[in-house]
């Protein structure tokens, strides 16, 4: 019996392999230059099929079975791509995110057909579904909704000043530190969750010595007290949302 996580993982391995290290900056110029008629978007989509060929290999499919996955996965890429290059928002974020939702949802999608007597609700209820959906639930809570309480908590400590001066230290504050915050607390939850704690120290530690050279020339204390604020409140937030989840985990 073929495991579903097994197969979707092997599917997803190949699809990195092929999508980010087997698709050279020229292929992707090209696709984006002549859309439909670059031969490259074919080779690309053709490669992606038949990459199954070794998850198929792997867990001994039958040919006809390869076959459609090849023919099934080179198509739907294809024609995903082709949507991709050809939209007038291909290069923003949200548009990668989608194109890539789109690849592994067809991949799921075959490995839960070849998967023998597994309906949707089974791999639902599965034990490595539930972990995962509640490490994404981690992450998701960490990002935005963290960032709207501590913009909530320092709307109560405002950086005293006036005029253009105030503008441009809160301007920078705002465009620079929501992006940072995102990827200390990414790095502080991933280190949390797999018990790397003399890492998390290394990330504050890093960040405490930047911040330490910029808030160093910086007269205003108010300043000084607003970044300080605002890192601890994201640092035990996250904290405590990894503790959480850890020991969840583990009472699984």
């Amino acid at each position: 019996m073929v495991d579903f996580f097994h197969l979707l993982l092997l599917f997803l391995l190949m699809h990195i392999i092929c999508d980010f290290y087997l698709q050279p900056k020229r292929w992707v110029d090209a696709k984006k230059a002549k859309t439909y008629r670059a031969k490259e978007l074919y080779f690309h989509s053709l490669l992606h099929g038949i990459s199954l060929l070794i998850p198929a290999m792997v867990f001994g499919v039958d040919g006809r079975a390869a076959a459609c996955w090849v023919v099934i996965v080179a198509v739907s890429h294809f024609m995903i791509d082709l949507w991709k290059v050809t939209s007038p928002n291909g290069e923003k974020l949200s548009c990668f995110v989608l194109d890539q939702a789109l690849h592994i949802t067809v991949l799921a999608a075959i490995a839960l057909y070849m998967t023998d007597g597994v309906s949707i609700a089974e791999v639902l209820q599965h034990q490595q579904f539930s972990d995962a959906l509640l490490v994404v639930l981690g992450y998701l809570l960490i990002l935005k909704p963290t960032s709207i309480v501590i913009g909530s908590i320092l709307k109560k400590y405002p950086i005293s000043g006036t005029g253009e001066a105030k503008k441009a230290q809160v301007s920078g504050i705002v465009a620079g530190g929501e992006l940072i915050g995102y990827l200390e607390r990414l790095l502080i939850l991933t280190f949390t969750l797999v018990g790397s704690y003399e890492a998390v120290g290394f990330v504050l530690a890093a960040k405490s010595i930047f911040r330490f050279g910029e808030l160093n020339k910086n007269a205003d204390r108010s300043m000084t007290e607003y970044v300080l604020i605002g890192s601890l409140v994201s640092v035990v937030i996250t904290t405590l949302v990894g503790t959480l989840l850890s020991l969840e985990l583990k009472i699984k």
